[in-house]
């Protein structure tokens, strides 16, 4: 499995790819970066990938999962609740390809503030 790190603020954290389009595309891009935005539980940046939706794409993640959002064209981490989830679970705003995934504990994003850089790189 490939992998790579997302750097935010203080945090620096290993992410794993999975073997699909999306994940691919996103890798040959990297470096990555942009402006954090919140909705609810997710951190979100805009992209200018432009990578279609995947037969498996799906609205509903798990925790650690990373997401890529082709109607916003952005990369998705949901951690929590938003503002459209059912109970407790973690509903994007529509179905995203799911790229990859992170054991980092992603609520420790919640000390970040919206427009701070978001890098997914290499090393």
């Amino acid at each position: 499995m490939t992998q790579a790190f997302i750097k935010t603020g203080p945090y620096n954290f290993k992410i794993n790819f999975f073997d699909t389009n999306t994940a691919k595309v996103i890798y040959s891009k990297l470096p990555i970066s942009g402006k954090i935005n919140f909705w609810g539980n997710e951190v979100y940046f805009y992209t200018d990938l432009q990578i279609k939706i995947e037969d498996s794409a799906r609205q509903v993640v798990t925790k650690g999962e990373l997401a890529y959002w082709p109607q916003g064209d952005a990369i998705a981490i949901g951690y929590g609740p938003t503002p459209i989830s059912i109970d407790q679970e973690i509903r994007l705003a529509s179905d995203c390809n799911i790229w990859g995934n992170t054991e980092f504990d992603l609520e420790q994003l919640n000390s970040l503030t919206e427009q701070n850089e978001i890098f997914i790189t290499h090393e």
